[in-house]
């Protein structure tokens, strides 16, 4: 993987968490719209890992396959769709 390891792995255990204080609120009866809330955080953080992890996939792996080292303006085309296609 070439994304920041210790940035991706800090931010998993954050959703990790997240999750356990989900099963708890559920164990609790907590009220619903928090639980909704908590999830949403959890997707959202997810979202955005995810979306470092392709991101450093496209700049790296996808440019080593295509055997270069120059920015290369359909990298960052699908960069830019993928942004978009996430957001």
């Amino acid at each position: 993987m070439k994304a920041d390891k210790s940035s991706v792995t800090r931010s998993i255990k954050i959703a990790r968490g997240q999750l356990d204080g989900v099963l708890r609120m559920i164990e609790e009866d907590r009220y619903c719209v928090d639980i909704s809330n908590q999830l949403l955080a959890t997707q959202a953080l997810l979202k955005r890992v995810n979306k470092e992890i392709m991101h450093a996939h496209i700049r790296s792996c996808v440019r080593e396959g295509l055997h270069t080292d120059e920015p290369n303006p359909k990298l960052e085309e699908a960069l830019d769709l993928l942004d978009r296609l996430t957001d």
